[in-house]
């Protein structure tokens, strides 16, 4: 499939509409150069992928969206129903191919592309024909743009995001994973909504593995400023913990309850996954739960193992990690999770 785009000809005869249009203005000094457009590639144009391009789209986030799929029709059509809402969305120019290349010069590329788990399939058999398709993806990424940040999404995230790493030999700083930023999303919401306020007033994390075994930091939560388990320590409120491992296991849950009710999750990932792309290309240097390389920090060792920490991010991809307070127990169990990650590692080869 030919690189697709827009462009200013029209016609057999290539006619330059710019030139017909529009008549310079005499006497004038020659156009400056703007400065260098912002380019994100994604990977994979299924319905994560899709959401994650338009989201970034009507959020004016990006000059260019390049995608690519090894399915060109679908591609194409993709393409052209984003092309067609042009007149209602900031101006950003459109390109698809099954090509590789037309990733060349991104900033971000933000990869979706995975397999599907077949039924009866094992967790480690889906997971290495997973890698087996990054092999195909990953390489021709660096090639085509070497100084990009790498941003994984495909699942398991975390496993996935180290495989990226491996396979691109950027500096782990410039390759991250999408991890648990939405499950904390997902973390804030029920917490404002047992309480009654707006969920950006909440301050909550869900750290570890994007899966089974992740961690909820109830220690450092926080609404309006105030740490919630403290304050109510003080006011001498009582609480059962099964009310707050009940929250968390919500949280596990929500992707499953979604998927077995409408087939697949796109919306609140896409969502996640621009907001993400905002902090990074706008270097607003937000803190976000996302999958680093987690080795040395709050006691994990063993290995070069990639999970969810709260990260502060900006234009040169992760600046660093944050220094979150944990409990004894929330460390003991963020480092049991890390073990999860490693042991899956570990089966790869890699």
């Amino acid at each position: 499939m030919a690189n697709n785009g827009s462009g200013s000809s029209l016609g057999p005869g290539g006619l330059d509409l710019t030139n017909t249009f529009f008549k310079p203005i005499l006497n004038s000094d020659p156009p400056i150069p703007s400065n260098r457009c912002t380019k994100v590639s994604v990977i994979g144009v299924g319905n994560v992928g899709m959401a994650i391009a338009q989201t970034i789209l009507t959020q004016d986030i990006a000059d260019e969206i390049a995608l690519v799929d090894s399915k060109p029709e679908k591609l194409r059509g993709e393409m052209l129903d984003l092309q067609h809402a042009a007149a209602f969305l900031p101006r950003t120019r459109i390109t698809a191919s099954v090509d590789y290349a037309v990733t060349a010069g991104s900033d971000l590329c933000i990869v979706t592309a995975g397999a599907r788990q077949n039924p009866g399939e094992s967790r480690l058999n889906l997971l290495q024909r997973n890698v087996a398709l990054f092999r195909h993806i990953i390489p021709p990424l660096a090639k085509s743009s070497p100084d990009a940040i790498l941003l994984i999404v495909s699942n398991p995230v975390d496993v996935l995001t180290y495989v990226a790493w491996k396979l691109s030999g950027f500096p782990v700083n410039r390759v991250l994973g999408s991890g648990t930023n939405l499950d904390s999303s997902r973390f804030r919401f029920l917490i404002a909504d047992h309480i009654d306020v707006n969920a950006q007033d909440v301050q909550a994390f869900i750290v570890g593995e994007h899966g089974d075994s992740s961690v909820a930091l109830w220690s450092s939560i926080s609404v309006g400023g105030i740490p919630v388990l403290s304050f109510l320590e003080k006011q001498q409120i009582a609480y059962e913990k099964q009310t707050l491992e009940d929250i968390h296991q919500t949280v596990v849950g929500s992707a499953y309850e979604v998927i077995s009710l409408k087939g697949y999750t796109s919306w609140a990932i896409g969502y996640s996954v621009a907001n993400l792309a905002y902090t990074i290309l706008r270097d607003q240097r937000k803190i976000h739960p996302v999958t680093v390389l987690a080795r040395g920090f709050y006691g994990i060792e063993g290995g070069d193992v990639f999970l969810s920490l709260p990260a502060l991010l900006g234009r040169n991809g992760v600046v660093a990690v944050t220094n979150v307070h944990m409990t004894d127990e929330e460390s003991e169990k963020l480092q049991k999770s890390a073990k999860t990650i490693l042991e899956m590692q570990s089966q790869l080869g890699l």
